[in-house]
């Protein structure tokens, strides 16, 4: 019984020596796949990025009635030198969806994101987020939708 013991234990130290060991030496971190806007002496260098100009950042829904759902466009341009991409938008709830298209848009060009709320099962006032991600500088843009919800009765 005690060698079994012995053994395990010593089959846990090696297990945990070898997986401490960095085996991946061949992967390193170069300087050129670093594209980083701001540069080491704290200017911003962002001439060249995209830029995400909504034309507004909180819709209110007003008063519905619970159970409906409602929609809501959220319109914006590319005020930047360079494409566009909007990468995820995500809403802080599952109640909200946002859609959009994960094609570029070019400089000058308009976009617009979808968001639909689904009301059932939710009384009063809500607020909802929805977190934008692109190749912008910052790269993330919150959305907000807002409204009260009042029972038919």
């Amino acid at each position: 019984m005690y060698k079994i013991i012995k053994s395990i234990v010593v089959l846990i130290a090696v297990a945990i020596v070898s997986s401490c060991t960095n085996s991946n030496n061949s992967k390193e971190i170069t300087s050129d796949l670093i594209h980083n806007p701001i540069t080491a002496s704290g200017k911003k260098s962002d001439n060249n990025l995209p830029s995400i100009q909504f034309n507004k950042e909180i819709h209110d829904f007003g008063i519905i009635i619970q159970g409906e759902n409602v929609q809501h466009l959220f319109k914006f341009k590319n005020t930047g030198k360079t494409n566009l991409i909007i990468k995820d938008a995500t809403a802080s709830c599952g109640c909200t969806v946002p859609s959009f298209s994960r094609e570029p848009i070019g400089p000058g060009e308009d976009g617009e994101i979808e968001v639909i709320f689904n009301s059932a099962n939710r009384t009063g006032r809500q607020t909802k987020t929805i977190n934008v991600w692109s190749n912008t500088q910052p790269n993330q843009t919150k959305l907000r939708i807002e409204c009260e919800i009042v029972v038919r009765k």
